[in-house]
């Protein structure tokens, strides 16, 4: 299923233990990795499961031996070349073997053999599950990636390649790098009339830390732009599914082309997959069918496999000293565009409670120690306590600087491998002198410490001035236990009458002080209003959603006995399939409770569920919704109550100062959606979904209060607004 950027990083962490001499974190390769030229010719059979191929490899001069991996069981071997090559182990399905080069020159191997590998599911949190492959050629679809081992491989090397690929009739295959090169070529003998199979052509020139094989009955659909041709492969004639896609691909292009530099390969491909997906591989991504057809992927993860190309794909991921790329491509993809819709805030925030809510002490660790998402609370740290780095260092530097160090960190390591260390030094190089120690100090803290900043607002004055104006004075303290932290925190007030002011704190302590002149009367002062700084929230500010259930380690999932036996067993399998992998969850009837535990989070199932009443007196007395039991109506916030009959609802509220979620519907065939729809809503406080597909109607999150880091110079408490910003890209 697509995350934020979910790429298939798995493949390298494990080519990466297969090396002679591991790196470790902190180490840097002696030298420039070694960048090796194959020349590949396959044959694909998918109804058979079968390849057959050559690959001729240009090596250096200098080698006279290395190591190869390829799946077991391809039975590879020299048939050109002045070489031997020998088995020396095995490591899960991949055979290692060593390649030993009698003198310099050319070396041609040739295999051929079965790779079905099934796709096998990879648990993420409550009710969260992607599939994932190590490899097929299935009638289905073909997916083979370097974690594979469906081509000789040498690790901890760089790969240029020319491929040519020969399909049965009717099918097409998608690589990185300039192509599709079309033509055909006769199936057996050469009569006319006889079948004509399909020979695809590829090239990439630029080294690539891996080579992808992607194959189908596809649709081809082409487009070009000033950046270069963009593409969609779909497994149906929707042109325009294709056409919208296209076009999105070259606004994002010229986007971050303008933003971060040019473009780094030939083409962009939209690719179908044949399970549900969110791959982002060079100059390609590989999406679900179901997920690539959603509205809203368009704008939300579809830009950010395309800004991939960029960090990830066009500038290599060093993991075994952090994996970088998935916070700087959230922070100018997703939260970019965010920022352009004027949700900038509420992302920030997002990210700040989805660290809260699944990121416990036993699960936290340093930024720097992110290398794959493994589920939720490695996604909180990795994808957005990263991104807010990225975002931190922007307020503090300014736009100017910040978009100087993005642009020098993309020149400076296009195509090798970087790792967090470099991205430092390209902002120090971008800075002005008197930031380089700052700098130093500001990495070495948000990468190698976990945890999150805990902030408080302290001795705040107001002083009319004597010939006129107001001083408004007070300081911002840093109060978690652990040391502080560099960093920069905006600090608002707003007057009576004119714009709001924006000031920051500058942190060189566990204190920073400020003080601001204004022209009117002081009406609120706010620390971090904004959610610009990567804090603990206040109660206030967090108010309850799905995420507090999703999130937590234990918890009960109480059944309503009452229901009918069709409701009741949709229930029971929502509650099962969301119980898979959580030890300390317990599904239980309500009628075997004599009261809700008031240790742990509890959803509560059904309209008919017997400890419902209990969240109808928590929404008469917050005011926040009202639930009408016998008439099956929900009322939200200031609405009107609506008959439920043909809705799903969803909310989630306090108890005794637990977390409790409600779910009910009337529609037993919406419960199944409902189960895998519900664990991507987790910001949400309350949802409605209609009919047994369970679309979505309505969602949103209860309204946040004023917290502790607010003071108000009077009684009157007016809406206010903060100061706007410029963003990275004026649209």
């Amino acid at each position: 299923m697509i995350g934020p950027g979910l790429r298939p990083g798995l493949a390298l962490l494990v080519l990466i233990a297969l090396l002679p001499s591991p790196l470790v974190a902190g180490e840097r390769p002696a030298s420039a990795p070694m960048v090796i030229t194959h020349d590949l010719s396959v044959r694909i059979d998918p109804a058979a499961g079968a390849i057959d191929g050559r690959d001729r490899l240009s090596l250096p001069d200098h080698v006279s031996s290395l190591p190869l991996v390829m799946q077991a069981g391809l039975q590879p071997r020299v048939i050109d070349g002045a070489a031997t090559l020998n088995a020396s182990g095995r490591d899960d399905h991949l055979q290692l073997y060593e390649l030993v080069l009698e003198q310099p020159g050319p070396v041609t191997i040739a295999w051929s053999g079965r790779i079905r590998h099934p796709l096998r599911p990879v648990r993420e949190g409550m009710g969260r599950a992607r599939e994932q492959t190590i490899g097929t050629i299935d009638p289905q679809g073909v997916f083979l990636s370097g974690w594979t081992g469906w081509y000789p491989r040498v690790p901890d090397s760089l790969e240029r390649f020319s491929l040519t690929v020969e399909m049965p009739p009717g099918w097409l295959a998608v690589s990185q790098g300039r192509g599709p090169e079309l033509s055909q070529f006769p199936l057996g003998s050469a009569t006319p009339g006889a079948p004509l199979g399909v020979r695809i052509g590829w090239r990439e020139d630029q080294p690539q830390d891996e080579i992808y094989l992607i194959a189908a009955p596809f649709h081809l659909f082409r487009q070009t732009t000033p950046m270069a041709e963009v593409q969609a492969w779909l497994r149906s004639a929707d042109r325009d599914l294709a056409r919208r896609y296209m076009d999105a691909t070259a606004s994002y292009l010229e986007r971050y082309s303008d933003l971060i530099g040019p473009y780094p390969y030939a083409k962009f491909a939209l690719v179908e997959n044949f399970w549900e997906s969110g791959y982002g591989m060079p100059s390609f991504t590989l999406l679900g069918p179901r997920v690539l057809r959603l509205p809203f992927i368009l704008h939300t993860s579809y830009p950010h496999e395309i800004l991939h190309n960029w960090w990830g794909n066009g500038v290599f991921v060093d993991y075994a000293r952090g994996n970088w790329s998935e916070g700087l491509t959230t922070y100018l993809a997703d939260y970019l565009n965010q920022e352009l819709d004027g949700n900038g805030a509420d992302y920030r925030r997002d990210q700040l409670k989805a660290y809260a809510d699944h990121v416990r002490v036993g699960s936290d660790f340093p930024v720097v120690d992110f290398h794959a998402r493994h589920g939720a609370p490695s996604q909180a740290i990795g994808y957005g306590k990263a991104m807010m780095i990225f975002h931190m260092l922007r307020i503090h530097l300014g736009d100017q600087a910040f978009i100087q160090g993005l642009r020098r960190f993309y020149r400076d390591n296009l195509f090798r491998a970087a790792a967090w260390d470099d991205i430092r030094q390209a902002f120090k190089a971008s800075a002005p002198g008197e930031q380089q120690a700052f700098l130093d100090r500001y990495f070495d803290a948000w990468l190698n410490r976990p945890g999150a900043l805990r902030l408080a607002l302290g001795g705040v004055r107001a002083e009319q001035r004597t010939h006129g104006g107001w001083t408004v004075s007070g300081r911002v303290d840093q109060t978690q236990a652990e040391a502080p932290f560099p960093l920069s925190v905006p600090v608002v007030i707003h007057g009576e009458r004119g714009r709001p002011q924006e000031l920051l704190a500058r942190f060189e302590g566990r204190s920073a002080r400020f003080n601001l002149e204004l022209p009117f009367k002081p009406l609120r002062i706010a620390v971090d209003p904004g959610f610009d700084s990567f804090r603990e929230l206040l109660p206030p500010e967090s108010p309850v959603s799905l995420s507090n259930l999703f999130g937590a380690q234990a918890g009960l999932i109480v059944l309503p006995t009452a229901a009918a036996p069709e409701l009741l067993a949709g229930y029971r399998n929502l509650a099962l399939a969301w119980q898979q992998g959580q030890r300390n969850w317990r599904v239980v009837r309500d009628a075997d409770l004599d009261s809700l535990p008031s240790d742990r989070p509890v959803w509560l199932l059904g309209w008919e569920n017997r400890w419902l009443p209990r969240l109808v007196a928590v929404g008469e007395a917050s005011g926040q919704f009202s639930i009408g039991v016998e008439q099956q109506q929900v009322g939200l916030l200031d609405a009107a109550p609506i008959a439920a009959a043909d809705l799903s609802v969803t909310l989630a509220t306090s108890v005794d100062e637990q977390p409790v979620g409600w779910i009910a519907s009337a529609l037993p065939a919406a419960l199944p959606a409902l189960t895998r729809k519900l664990p991507h809503y987790g910001k949400y406080g309350y949802l409605l979904f209609s009919g047994s597909t369970a679309e979505n109607q309505l969602k949103g999150q209860w309204p946040a209060g004023d917290s502790a880091l607010m003071h108000w110079f009077g009684d009157a408490r007016p809406s206010l607004t903060l100061p706007a910003r410029p963003t990275l890209v004026e649209e």
